[in-house]
């Protein structure tokens, strides 16, 4: 149909990370979609970064515009609005924290494989359970 496509078709184009299990409401969500292994999670290397304001311990991150592919997120609860994730006693992270897919953090972050899912276009929702 004449009319159809264009920006009706980006708009559909869209990862939702919808952020759980965030201990308070205060400051926001920042997530960061990575495009390769090379890259994920180190801070300021990211594809796109969003913010997410926070409501009753839950926040979304969208990320729009988006090509296929294969892609990761990691998302922390920046508490007071730091910009970059707070590390504490033997590099402890200091804010909530989490990985598309979910996967176990417990000595650093996964590898890329770990927290990577495939993009075919379209709208697609990937969830994130923090962990403290």
């Amino acid at each position: 149909m004449a009319g159809m496509g264009g920006a009706d078709a980006e708009a559909s184009d869209r990862i939702s990370v919808p952020v759980s299990e965030l201990r308070n409401d205060d400051g926001v969500v920042r997530c960061g979609l990575y495009a390769g292994a090379a890259a994920f999670p180190k801070a300021g290397e990211e594809s796109r970064g969003v913010i997410a304001k926070i409501k009753g311990g839950q926040a979304t991150c969208v990320f729009s515009g988006l090509k296929p592919g294969t892609y990761a997120v990691a998302a922390f609860h920046a508490e007071r609005n730091e910009t970059r994730m707070q590390y504490g006693l033997f590099g402890k992270p200091k804010e909530g924290y989490g990985f598309s897919r979910n996967p176990p953090s417990n000595m650093g972050p996964p590898a890329f494989s770990a927290a990577a899912f495939d993009y075919a276009g379209g709208a697609q929702t990937v969830p994130i359970r923090l962990t403290y």
